[in-house]
Formats: structure tokens, C-alpha cells, sequence
């Protein structure tokens, strides 16, 4: 019992010590981002390290209604776009309770993993969150240095 309490503690103390990131909203259409979290990434652009997992949070406010979403993720690297596969690309499976309502507010969690095989190099990472209309609910940039 006492591990389990030492565990959650340290849990909530990384996320409680994550700060909110400076991000481009790239064509939020469907919902508006109020924050976005990378943990850890104490400074950007965010040091990835290959072969780690990184903890990714939306919070975000829907201003329609949608069944689910799914979610894309790219590098974009001199301007072309990379697809950067997740583990999990079903909104409904990432903290997110579906249906989403309009008006009602979400966070959005997911885990990015960064392979050993990816280059070391700087480029942008942008996730989308995709609603059944084609639609973004919401989508964000941020710059990132791949390293060994």
C-alpha cells in the first residue's frame, strides 16, 4: 500500500511540475486549445530523446458536437509532412469520453514515442484531433530536437 501511495505521489508531482507549452494552433476549427502539456519537456524546444515515451495532454473545449476523433500526428521536416505513428489514435480510448458535446471541455492524453531508428535532427511535431466531420477539433505545433 505504501508503494502504491509513493507511486501516485511521484505520478502527480511530474505532472503537477509540467508546464504549460507555447504552441501555434494550426486550424483549430471544431474546439479551442486552452493548454498544452509534454512531459517531460522542462524547456523548448523539447529535447526527445530516442527510445523514450513522452506524455502528451490536451486540454481543449469542443464547440460541436462529435460521436469520436481521431487523432494524426506529423514531423513536419522542410515543410513535408512525416506521418509520426501513436499508440493509440482513437480519441475516445485518450482520456476523452465520447460522445463529445458542444460547449464541454476534455483532456485529451496520449503517450509519443520516439524511436531509436528516427534521425537525430530539430523539426515540428503537429497533432491533430480529428472529429467524424473531418473536422479538427484541435491542432497544435511544436518545435522539437530528436537526439541520441
Amino acid at each position: 500500500m505504501l508503494a502504491l501511495t509513493v507511486a501516485l505521489l511521484l505520478a502527480l508531482g511530474s505532472v503537477a511540475r509540467a508546464e504549460p507549452l507555447k504552441f501555434v494552433d494550426c486550424g483549430s476549427k471544431d474546439g479551442s486549445i486552452t493548454e498544452v502539456n509534454v512531459s517531460p519537456c522542462p524547456t523548448q524546444p523539447c529535447q526527445l530523446q530516442k527510445g523514450m515515451s513522452y506524455s502528451v495532454n490536451v486540454t481543449f473545449s469542443s464547440k460541436i458536437d462529435s460521436q469520436g476523433s481521431k487523432a494524426k500526428v506529423y514531423g513536419q521536416i522542410i515543410h513535408v509532412d512525416v506521418p509520426f505513428p501513436i499508440p493509440e489514435p482513437d480519441g475516445c480510448k485518450s482520456g476523452i469520453q465520447c460522445p463529445i458535446e458542444k460547449g464541454h471541455s476534455y483532456s485529451y492524453l496520449n503517450k509519443l514515442p520516439v524511436k531509436s531508428e528516427y534521425p537525430s535532427i530539430k523539426l515540428i511535431v503537429q497533432w491533430e484531433l480529428i472529429d467524424d466531420q473531418g473536422q479538427m477539433l484541435f491542432c497544435w505545433k511544436i518545435p522539437v530536437q530528436i537526439t541520441s
